[in-house]
């Protein structure tokens, strides 16, 4: 498992930033429309849908969280939105999530139980042992499914090579896919370690359950 060490300078403006931290070894599994998996999401969007209005979701307490340190950071929270938010206001639109495999589809049930941006990524490529995580430059970044995006001002996931993730999107270069036998999954917390622990247990109770993930490892930063 990597170790992750956040920024002084990130620490200093978001003293109760914090992540969890996931390692396991599996292979991804295509979609299957009616596979027990299919059944949990599925169920999790029509609560999702039952529960909240568009209005609502940004007084979850957790996603408050983290738009009050994007706002901190001098990043703007609506145009940059976090990614559980977007998962939300995805879902309470009527709209269902896309399918891409158990990997990532369980770190999108993960995300919308904790109310937490997750990333789900391809350990094997990340270079070095270690992940830094800091502020966001003027610098280039490809976000998966957005393009060219704005990171000055934002969380960064960094590692030998540059940037390949945030709160708001992660990037192709770490992208889960068919070759994948490892991965990393980051739980980000804006509001201290409340509940990290549960939440590192959670991912690792639904890996075990809708996947084929084995050796797991954690930890919280």
């Amino acid at each position: 498992m990597k170790t992750i060490v956040i920024s002084q300078k990130l620490s200093a403006i978001l003293p109760d930033f914090h992540v969890g931290v996931l390692s396991f070894q599996a292979t991804p599994q295509p979609y299957i429309e009616g596979s027990p998996l299919d059944t949990y999401l599925k169920k999790l969007q029509s609560s999702i849908q039952q529960q909240y209005q568009l209005a609502d979701v940004l007084k979850i307490p957790n996603i408050l969280a983290g738009r009050n340190a994007y706002k901190a950071l001098g990043k703007d929270p609506s145009r940059y939105r976090l990614a559980v938010e977007s998962l939300y206001r995805r879902i309470v639109k009527g709209n269902p999530l896309y399918r891409i495999n158990d990997i990532v589809d369980i770190g999108n049930v993960l995300s919308l139980q904790t109310m937490r941006s997750t990333a789900v990524l391809d350990e094997d490529q990340i270079v070095g042992e270690t992940i830094t995580i800091r502020i966001g430059r003027q610098e280039p970044y490809e976000g998966i499914g957005r393009g060219p995006l704005n990171v000055e001002n934002m969380p960064l996931y960094c590692d030998e090579v540059g940037p390949f993730g945030s709160p708001t999107s992660d990037t192709q270069r770490t992208a889960i896919t068919d070759n994948t036998t490892k991965v990393l999954v980051l739980i980000i917390s804006f509001n201290g370690y409340t509940n990290l622990e549960e939440d590192l247990q959670l991912a690792k109770t639904l890996y075990e359950r809708y996947s084929n993930a084995q050796n797991f490892t954690w930890g919280i930063f």
